[in-house]
């Protein structure tokens, strides 16, 4: 697979740093490397991307330039340089209360308002698998998820997929975003996926939810009903994904009848 990366392990100065491996679900391709330069050499991560999504991620990234997100050294069409992760930390081990407040920084430092925003298509493409599902289980909420999308408020350029394994420790540089997707909508979705992780043990347990909706609406000064609505959305979203793929969607499942109970439907 090394061959993959040796156009831009040439062009970019790079040397490998380890070994390349693959993402599971998108199947992004990804190198350690180190950049050679005239100060000694940079830690960073080489990724070749798979799909459009991930190429405008690449655009977002580098326009977000370091401000919330990891910093991009170089990019082009089909390739991202950015710094690698040199901290200890990991959300997924963490426990909420020190996960909550890091996640939450991290979104409202990529929402910052910057001149020059690149272009993104609406939140409303992504939101397709759960829109055009069949499955009847998924009719509540896609018809939430409607209703969301057709009345956006406080619309930005949206990471798109916010969890616990797309924060990473920078050490002195702090907790920042990878991997986004691109897609310009309601501030709030950014939000919808976190009580979905990191894992379902985490999500079943009791009085989670509640606690986590109320820290992170707070964190993030928003209406924690508008935030429970995106949540179960983006739990149907999940689940439609899941269910296309052949994956279990247990964890969907769980935060939309913890959501349902909630919303009362």
């Amino acid at each position: 697979m090394l061959s993959a990366f040796q156009p831009w392990l040439a062009r970019w100065g790079l040397e490998p740093d380890g070994e390349p491996f693959v993402t599971p679900y998108a199947g992004s391709r990804l190198l350690p490397v180190r950049q050679v330069g005239v100060q000694g050499s940079v830690a960073a991560m080489l990724k070749l991307a798979s799909s459009p999504d991930e190429r405008r991620g690449a655009r977002l990234m580098a326009w977000w330039a370091g401000q919330g997100a990891a910093p991009v050294l170089a990019h082009d069409d089909d390739a991202l340089l950015m710094l690698r992760a040199d901290g200890d930390g990991d959300l997924v081990q963490s426990p909420d209360e020190a996960a909550f407040p890091r996640l939450c920084a991290a979104v409202a430092a990529l929402h910052r308002p910057r001149p020059d925003p690149p272009d993104m298509p609406p939140l409303s493409r992504l939101f397709r698998a759960l829109l055009d599902s069949a499955e009847p289980r998924l009719a509540a909420p896609c018809a939430v998820a409607k209703a969301l999308l057709d009345d956006p408020r406080d619309e930005v350029l949206l990471h798109g997929d916010v969890h616990h394994g797309n924060v990473l420790d920078f050490a002195a540089r702090g907790w920042l975003a990878i991997d986004p997707w691109g897609y310009t909508g309601e501030r709030a979705y950014d939000y919808a996926n976190i009580l979905r992780n990191p894992d379902l043990e985490r999500v079943r347990r009791p009085g989670r939810f509640d606690r986590g909706l109320s820290e992170i609406a707070s964190l993030a000064s928003l209406d924690p009903v508008r935030l429970l609505r995106w949540t179960y959305a983006h739990a149907g979203l999940a689940a439609a994904w899941e269910l296309a793929d052949g994956h279990d969607p247990a964890r969907s499942w769980a935060v939309m009848e913890l959501a349902e109970a909630r919303l009362h439907i």
